[in-house]
């Protein structure tokens, strides 16, 4: 890795309808750095800002105060150089286009010639392993076949950053789980950076190499925990007494967080 972070915010703060009296402190005073081919999860209540943190660095908002810079320039450049993928809660794939022609969608806003964008498809697909389903819509395939394809679309283009948001929370937990290591496989496979906003603790650790605890909202960054376990990351590694150590670790700090707030 170099020492130059993918993602660096510095005081930012986050809120909604300033001046008003229905104003909400969403964020404050966040200061995160990434940096390149790191798995960071993002854990902590609902409303906490998890997500509103996420759509900072997408440039789908911006912040009240402070700096957001996304390799080394302003989110909103790093959108408009489609330097980032982002995956979202559901697969927002479109019902009308075969699973393809879904995943070439921004090979073909970006004007990739045909031939690049069949290949880059074809080649996505079969990494999320769906090689045999290109030509399926949607409706025909499973909630986490789905959800693959949308990882598919979102590296299509081989963003450097894929943003993640609770991706795999309408999932059942089985599924769930299959895909936590299919999503570990495509980056160890892509070294893409991957910034992953979950509500499980189980989840946040068994794929990250840092979990960012947040407290309630305002949210505000409590904790930034190290996962220091072995790769690749198996089955059997949720059972080991690392694994639990850290999931406790991540619990006692989200309780700490509430307790606060309760104070």
């Amino acid at each position: 890795m170099n020492n130059k972070p993918v993602i660096s915010v510095s005081a930012a703060n986050k809120i909604f309808n300033v001046g008003s009296d229905e104003a909400v402190i969403a964020l404050k005073d966040i200061n995160l750095e990434i940096q390149p081919g790191e798995f960071v999860s993002f854990i902590g209540p609902s409303g906490c800002g998890k997500s509103t943190l996420l759509r900072l660095i997408a440039n789908l908002t911006e912040p009240t105060n402070g700096t957001v810079v996304v390799n080394g320039k302003s989110p909103q450049e790093a959108r408009l150089n489609r330097e980032y993928g982002f995956v979202f809660q559901a697969a927002t794939l479109y019902e009308w286009r075969t699973i393809k022609k879904n995943v070439q969608l921004p090979l073909e806003i970006m004007g990739y010639a045909p031939e690049e964008r069949e290949q880059r498809a074809q080649k996505m697909l079969e990494m999320v392993e769906l090689g045999r389903f290109g030509n399926h819509y949607p409706g025909q395939l499973s909630g986490g076949m789905q959800q693959r394809a949308s990882i598919a679309r979102a590296l299509a283009f081989e963003p450097p950053l894929l943003l993640m948001d609770e991706p795999f929370g309408a999932l059942d937990e089985f599924t769930r789980d299959r895909m936590n290591m299919e999503l570990l496989r495509i980056w160890r496979q892509t070294q893409t950076t991957v910034l992953f906003v979950t509500h499980s603790i189980a989840e946040a650790v068994f794929l990250s190499t840092r979990v960012v605890v947040m407290s309630a909202r305002p949210g505000r960054i409590k904790d930034v925990i190290d996962i220091d376990l072995p790769h690749p990351r198996l089955f059997e590694t949720r059972e080991s007494e690392a694994y639990y150590g850290y999931v406790t670790a991540v619990r006692e700090s989200l309780r700490d967080a509430f307790q606060a707030e309760i104070e």
